[in-house]
């Protein structure tokens, strides 16, 4: 139980035993691989899915489980939304030995042919989260770990998943700064064409705390990824909640393929090592005969 009253040095907070101020974790609560939820409720629906699990803590936003899946052992903390509260549950997550981390979410579509209900695994974020901006210059790239990132495609490749790859844009704000309108209609004409800019961009998919995660771990040489369930989609005005299962079966996935490479265990590449693809631009026209090909390509 946290004590009520409890001091510290004020530059970084923590109770007896390393207990962390925001996420009430001490040492030997937290394991190597960490998922990162944003929703407190959704750190029980990925804990179901593990061999066995027990509550750590329930503090604020941050609600933890720690357990195993597939023999791995694990811990789910949820950040709450956006890059504030993120950062000081990495930070934290990071203190007490977390190495590897995966963000689990939801998203909205920035490209016309993501459906509800699939998967977007982010290979880098646009960093309008304002929160990395305070531990690094602007340009440094807020970029997914390579070897996190083919894990969670492994992984919904295993799931039989629709997945899509690349860059998402983490923002500060749900509403004007993903182009919504605010109360009342409140507009700016800054705000007013980012959904229909990003599209040009070929970005894929609006999110809220990639963007710190990346930036973060990369500073720190930890390592990162993040696949989110496309509950919108901006470009067709359509809104579909459902589907978080498919983002936390892959995560789950994705961290018994990354310990299974840490032991050595070569049975989880795919057959034939890295399929090489040539680089090609999919439309809503030749998407079908893209799929089909990757099929054939797979089975050799």
């Amino acid at each position: 139980m946290t004590p009520s009253n409890w001091t510290s040095a004020a530059t970084r907070p923590e109770m007896d035993a390393g207990m962390q101020y925001h996420i009430r974790c001490k040492r030997g609560d937290v394991e190597r691989y960490v998922l990162l939820p944003g929703d407190p409720e959704r750190v029980d629906l990925i804990a179901a899915d593990w061999d066995e699990s027990r509550r750590i803590a329930n503090y604020r936003e941050h609600r933890t489980f720690s357990g195993k899946t597939g023999g791995v052992p694990i811990t789910c903390c949820s950040t709450g939304a956006g890059g504030g509260s993120t950062a000081s549950a990495l930070e934290e997550l990071a203190v007490l030995g977390g190495e590897t981390y995966i963000r689990v979410g939801t998203t909205a579509a920035l490209q016309p042919e993501i459906e509800c209900g699939d998967i977007v695994i982010s290979s880098g974020a646009m960093r309008h989260d304002g929160t990395s901006q305070y531990y690094v210059d602007p340009a440094y790239p807020a970029v997914a770990h390579y070897a996190v990132t083919a894990a969670l495609v492994e992984a919904a490749e295993r799931l039989g998943l629709r997945y899509h790859v690349g860059v998402s844009c983490s923002t500060a704000s749900f509403y004007c700064g993903q182009g919504r309108p605010g109360f009342n209609g409140y507009e700016q004409a800054f705000f007013r064409d980012k959904v229909d800019d990003l599209r040009r961009a070929g970005v894929l998919n609006f999110e809220m705390e990639a963007a710190t995660i990346f930036t973060m771990a990369g500073l720190y040489n930890l390592r990162a990824g993040a696949v989110c369930t496309v509950v919108a989609n901006r470009i067709t005005d359509r809104f579909v909640y459902g589907g978080i299962e498919h983002s936390v079966r892959a995560a789950n996935q994705a961290v018994r393929i990354l310990a299974a490479l840490a032991r050595g265990d070569r049975s989880v590449i795919p057959p034939g090592g890295i399929l090489y693809i040539p680089h090609r631009e999919i439309t809503r026209d030749n998407v079908e005969p893209f799929w089909e090909e990757l099929r054939r390509l797979k089975k050799g």
